[in-house]
């Protein structure tokens, strides 16, 4: 199976893309629910991030974590963020790993997964479990105008974007670059041509 890190900022396009992919029958894995995954009831990354973060997180009753106080304590400073990360990027990267290892259950195995990744800078020590990182870029600008058009602020989207890997930095770590500065006609036809060079047509 080939697996495949896919990677893009925000309205840059990548989740069109992910759709896509997987429309054409690949296996879709999205690293934000395995972020939330490792913190379920029972999993040992709760345990550690109790350790640094207080026992109080966790309802003694349910096993739930509560989120929205481990983010206030985890982003109050930068300091505490990376700890979070340190904590918390081993244990998605072993769960990711048994997901590609085990396939899906039951089910004939895909000839590609794609692993959406938000932050690929912060998962720069996984991407050696994928055969190939493909980046969707888009200019700043046409980003900007596309989140504003679906309803986001603009200093929401400014944001969200200071925090994430610039798009030089996206291509310099990829493999494949898709470039969504046309319409989305243009980008599923890019999508539909990768998968096609592949020979999975």
């Amino acid at each position: 199976m080939h697996t495949v890190f896919l990677a893009g900022g925000t309205a840059s396009g990548k989740s069109t893309v992910a759709r896509e992919l997987e429309r054409l029958g690949a296996w879709r894995i999205d690293l934000d629910e395995l972020s939330r995954a490792v913190l379920a009831p029972g999993e040992p990354c709760v345990a550690e991030v109790c350790a640094a973060f207080g026992d109080d997180l966790v309802d003694p009753e349910t096993g739930e974590l509560d989120r929205t106080l481990l983010a206030r304590r985890a982003f109050s400073d930068p300091g505490s963020a990376e700890l979070l990360e340190r904590i918390e990027l081993p244990h998605i990267r072993a769960m990711l790993a048994r997901m590609l290892t085990a396939g899906i259950c039951g089910q004939r195995e895909p000839v590609c997964c794609v692993v959406e990744v938000p932050l690929l800078d912060r998962v720069e020590s996984m991407t050696d479990l994928a055969d190939e990182v493909v980046a969707v870029t888009c200019p700043l600008e046409v980003r900007r105008e596309r989140a504003r058009l679906r309803g986001m602020d603009p200093g929401d989207f400014d944001r969200r974007v200071a925090r994430q890997p610039s798009e030089e930095y996206l291509r310099a770590h990829a493999t494949t670059v898709l470039d969504n500065t046309g319409d989305e006609k243009d980008l599923l036809s890019a999508v539909n041509g990768w998968w096609g060079a592949h020979g999975w047509s």
